[in-house]
């Protein structure tokens, strides 16, 4: 039966009591996954709210007839992604705290454009034109045809 008392614990009141109350530790490592999703938390959450903050903002002053609130977003995630991953690239004495709040949890939760801009840099800069280009190009595509096919089926079943 759930939440009954188990035996050896009827009998000692002071025992049930005590085991109750221990508290339990994390090992090093539980602590470092647990501090490692918070952060990832804490920066999806502020990267969200950016989110909304900036599309809206912009939206109400340049409207809606073109996404310029997206457009935004997208563009400044680019910058911050790229500003980000260069200092922490070079500021290795920076925690990996760093890694998961900002370009994991803020900018993921900002723009996943930026992410998808940033891969086809670093293929850029290590000479990869064809993959770059195969990745932007096939990347636009695939993903256009995903929205449409998404809008599709939310046609057909909203």
């Amino acid at each position: 039966m759930p939440g009954a008392i188990p035996a050896q614990f009827r009998q000692d009141p002071a025992n049930y009591a005590s085991s109750c109350t221990r508290l339990v530790l994390p090992s090093a490592r539980e602590e470092e996954a647990l501090q490692k999703y918070l952060f990832i938390a804490l920066g999806g959450a502020l990267g969200s709210i950016a989110r909304y903050g900036v599309g809206s903002w912009v939206a109400n002053r340049l409207g809606i007839r073109f996404p310029y609130g997206t457009v935004v977003v997208n563009i400044s995630a680019c910058l911050i992604i790229g500003f980000t991953m260069s200092f922490l690239g070079r500021h290795t004495d920076l925690g990996p705290a760093w890694r998961f709040l900002v370009p994991v949890g803020f900018i993921g939760a900002y723009s996943t454009f930026s992410t998808y801009e940033w891969e086809t840099l670093v293929e850029l800069r290590e000479g990869a034109f064809g993959i770059a280009a195969l990745y932007a190009i096939g990347s636009f595509a695939a993903g256009l045809g995903a929205t449409w096919g998404g809008s599709v089926l939310g046609d057909l079943f909203g």
